[in-house]
């Protein structure tokens, strides 16, 4: 193949002509197929300069009307075509082959040649490293073939490759293998086939050079499944965590949910060129290598968690999305919200609940509230869109996950698992809708959650307030909630929402819970909760364990957070108290007032020194909240004073809590080897308190950072050591990132680590080095890990990214620009940090709007770019 990945240079754009015009595809005008196709057969003579691809469809007439068959197609070259038999001259519309079919069934025969190598957009058939594989979710299907490429159209799938053997001795698609053969000067083939009908994007092939970690699995029912995880012969020793995840993920959801495997043969091949995460196809899953290869010595504990986290969310795919799927787009968080729901919940009953709802809820804070605070908002189930790839959102992934969660908290655990298995029993070997997922809870529980629909349709983070009152002679508390949803694009007047509250009183001087935890549902724009017998002075514990996805503002007394973040009995809302206490600390410093530290240093010395507390729940509650979520509480953002703030705070805690952050530090118990939840935890803390001692002292946190980085024992303390020493002015960061370089330049995905590390390094210089690292021999801009890693992570670092003369910006536009014409939709991932442009300083808002105009003017702009960039110029 062409290796998209040799082209280490920047490109000038060209002169920007007039900008595009993209027409929309709305979700009113939903209409059910024309036609439909029961039945696929496909045969493919695999090369990766030129495939021939022929395709046998069983056509039938969905319904009464004259209407012809359309069959989407995109880069293909046509070389016959055929109905009954016959040889057809079929019409274009287009990129839509026209047929018209007199009859109500006909069998479609179309013969085309496509070019895997030179398919740099990484969707359809393309090649990567040798192998050839598919990424066909939302629309690559039709980059294979002419068909009817959406998610409604579901068919059995016969499929037969044919390929050079030696280059290509493994031949894989969905289902089973049901026969193979040789053919003669070297080559030979394969025939799958899948006995459950899909939609065209799940559809996969892979083909390539690959050594498989074979193991079974055998279900509730007693049936044995062949597990396989492909790779190439050197990767082989980093599978096993993948497929011990793999285990662990079938056997819950044959615990949790009652779901069991239906092949007998379960496939996962890794792949280093890939847009997304991993896909779902049936039978056969297609992961970035970042998501299957990891051992101590290159991967952290955290690269180890999301292994277990998408290996688990795509082998759920199988019922929730592959045996179920969306009836179209518009739907797509009828799979993913549920999904992400059922992987979150995975993740918390193999790890530590209360850290993973923290990060849950991070990851959230961090991507999904800029998305409806944003000119990008939209809702869960949006009303159009011009690329459907642009809408694999946060809010509709991690949002939608939100959703799910509060509708299983109004049931409960029993009725909740009685609405899922009701949905699973109705709509199997179905194309189903948000509203069918509703219904069926709804039906299995015999609880209305018609309310909750408005979260599919409104954009927008509700702002909840809530002030609570005490009348120690009456020992009565009452509580008063206010709720609002601020306008969004095409959406200028809101409704209330339902909001579920986890709520509690805490006593100030007893630590405990005056008032048990109830379930407050908040369903209009005001309400209010009575509390009796309340005796003592009352701390408001609300939205517990972060039960709904809002921006909530308590009126709060003076000590109030610093006495919740000491004994809260929640541990999220523990955690809620000292990250709020810091972040008023935060905003009132970053915009000039008069910032008292001490109540903050002194949360964080308690909870440091506390034995109720495990090492992995400190971490999380005393990592200051980041720039950009300071940044959100901002009216008009100037991002020096926003760091400059955070880094006083960091100094604070360094300074003031030198001994307690060294005994955190000195906390052994964690060899590199050991992945149990408590051995993560102390290292993650050991790592925080790093960083915080070098906040303090540059000279003792560097040397203690290289004296760490040079003895590690694994990925996890090497990495946070060299992410320590990278935002420092020290002898030491030159020497540390030049022998990781030196170590590891061969492991393309831990040279992802270095390029990051580097992009966010929280210095001045920053700009200047990742315009270097753009021009580095190992920089690949049609490799999307490796874009991401400089490109993606340049852009979410706040400083730098903002640097006041402009160059942030202009180099992620060159960026966006040049990676455009390669692959439209991982270089329209990069288009949000200038979204929220209107909200900063003038002379960065500015050069931010002139940002967004030249990549919406520049000559054949993308309609995935297209629309990220003039939407945030709206």
């Amino acid at each position: 193949m062409a290796d998209v990945r040799a082209t280490p240079e920047v490109l000038t754009p060209p002169e920007a002509p007039p900008s595009p015009t993209h027409v929309a595809t709305r979700r009113e005008d939903y209409r059910p197929p024309d036609w439909l196709v029961p039945e696929i057969s496909l045969d493919f003579d695999l090369d990766p300069q030129r495939t021939r691809v022929r395709a046998s469809l069983e056509i039938v007439r969905n319904g009464d009307h004259d209407r012809p068959l359309r069959l989407d197609g995109d880069e293909l070259t046509l070389i016959s075509a055929r109905v009954d038999g016959r040889e057809v001259e079929p019409g274009l519309d287009g990129k839509q082959l026209v047929l018209d079919l007199p009859g109500s069934r006909a069998m479609v025969e179309t013969e085309v040649e496509i070019a895997p190598a030179a398919n740099t957009k990484l969707m359809g058939l393309y090649a990567s490293g040798g192998i050839l594989c598919t990424q066909c979710e939302a629309e690559g299907f039709r980059r294979i073939t002419f068909f009817p490429d959406r998610p409604d159209v579901l068919s059995r799938y016969r499929v037969r490759m044919e390929a050079d053997k030696d280059r290509f001795p493994i031949l894989l698609s969905n289902g089973n293998n049901i026969a193979a053969g040789e053919e003669g000067d070297g080559r030979h083939w394969a025939q799958w086939e899948d006995p459950f009908p899909k939609p065209s994007y799940l559809f996969a092939l892979v083909a390539g050079d690959l050594k498989a970690n074979s193991d079974s699995f055998t279900t509730m029912s007693g049936r044995k499944v062949a597990l396989n995880i492909w790779v190439r012969e050197a990767d082989l020793p980093k599978t096993a965590h993948a497929m011990e995840s793999l285990k662990l993920a079938m056997a819950w959801d044959e615990k949790v949910y009652g779901r069991e495997y239906d092949l007998d043969l379960f496939n996962i091949v890794a792949v280093a060129d890939f847009n997304m995460g991993a896909m779902e196809n049936k039978g056969l899953n297609i992961f970035n290598s970042a998501y299957v290869l990891a051992d101590q010595e290159t991967a952290t504990d955290a690269d180890f968690d999301n292994i277990s986290r998408v290996v688990a969310h795509e082998y759920f795919h199988n019922w929730s999305g592959d045996r179920i799927t969306c009836r179209d787009w518009f739907q797509l968080s009828l799979k993913e919200g549920f999904t992400v729901f059922r992987d979150q919940s995975f993740s918390a009953d193999i790890g530590s609940a209360p850290v993973k709802r923290i990060d849950d809820v991070r990851v959230l804070r961090a991507a999904q509230f800029p998305e409806d605070a944003g000119p990008l908002a939209h809702a869960v189930r949006p009303d159009s869109y011009i690329e459907i790839s642009n809408f694999y959102t946060a809010t509709v992934y991690n949002k939608g996950a939100e959703l799910i969660r509060m509708m299983a908290t109004v049931l409960g655990a029993e009725k909740f698992r009685a609405g899922t298995d009701l949905y699973f029993d109705r709509h199997d070997g179905e194309a189903a809708t948000c509203d069918d997922f509703v219904k069926a809870l709804e039906d299995g529980s015999g609880v209305d959650l018609s309310a909750f629909k408005i979260w599919y349709s409104q954009a927008g983070t509700p702002k909840v307030s809530a002030r609570l009152q005490h009348d120690p002679q009456t020992r009565a508390a009452t509580l008063h909630l206010e709720q609002r949803v601020d306008p969004t694009p095409g959406q200028p007047d809101k409704a209330p929402m339902p909001i579920p509250l986890r709520t509690a009183l805490i006593g100030e001087d007893s630590c405990a819970e005056i008032a048990a935890e109830q379930l407050v549902l908040l369903e209009k724009a005001q309400a209010t909760i009575e509390f009796a017998n309340v005796a003592e002075p009352p701390l408001l514990s609300i939205n517990r364990g972060f039960s709904a996805p809002i921006v909530l503002t308590v009126d709060r007394r003076p000590g109030e957070l610093e006495r919740l973040a000491q004994c809260d009995t929640d541990p999220f809302s523990r955690y809620e108290a000292l990250q709020e206490l810091m972040m008023c600390a935060l905003v009132a410093s970053a915009t000039g007032a008069a910032a008292d530290l001490e109540p903050v240093t002194r949360a964080v010395g308690a909870t440091l020194r506390s034995d109720a507390l495990d090492a992995a729940f400190k971490a999380e509650a005393i990592l200051l909240p980041s720039e950009p979520l300071i940044a959100d509480r901002l009216d008009v953002v100037d991002p020096d004073a926003v760091h400059e703030s955070r880094e006083a705070l960091r100094r604070a805690i360094g300074n003031e809590l030198r001994d307690d952050l060294a005994s955190a530090y000195g906390t052994s118990g964690a060899p590199g080897h050991d992945l149990s939840p408590a051995a993560k935890g102390v290292r993650r803390l050991r790592n925080v308190a790093l960083a915080l001692i070098a906040a303090g002292d540059e000279r003792v946190g560097a040397t203690l950072a290289h004296r760490q980085f040079m003895a590690a024992d694994n990925m996890t303390d090497r990495q946070a050591a060299l992410g320590t020493l990278v935002s420092l002015d020290a002898p030491e960061r030159d020497q540390a990132l030049a022998a990781f370089y030196d170590r590891f330049h061969d492991d393309p995905l831990v040279l992802d680590k270095w390029f990051a590390l580097q992009a966010a390094a929280q210095r001045r210089e920053t700009v200047d080095e990742v315009q270097r690292l753009a021009h580095h021999p190992d920089f690949r801009i049609g490799n999307p890990n490796r874009l991401r890693a400089l490109a993606g992570t340049f852009g979410y670092n706040h400083w730098a990214f903002h640097s006041p003369d402009g160059r942030g910006y202009r180099f992620l536009t060159d960026m966006i620009l040049d990676a455009d014409k390669l692959n439209p939709q991982v270089a329209a991932r990069l288009i949000p940090p200038f979204g929220r442009w209107r909200r900063f300083e003038p002379k960065r808002g500015e050069l931010m709007r002139e940002s967004l105009e030249r990549i919406v003017g520049a000559r054949g702009l993308s309609k995935d770019v297209y629309e990220q960039a003039s939407k945030s110029l709206a």
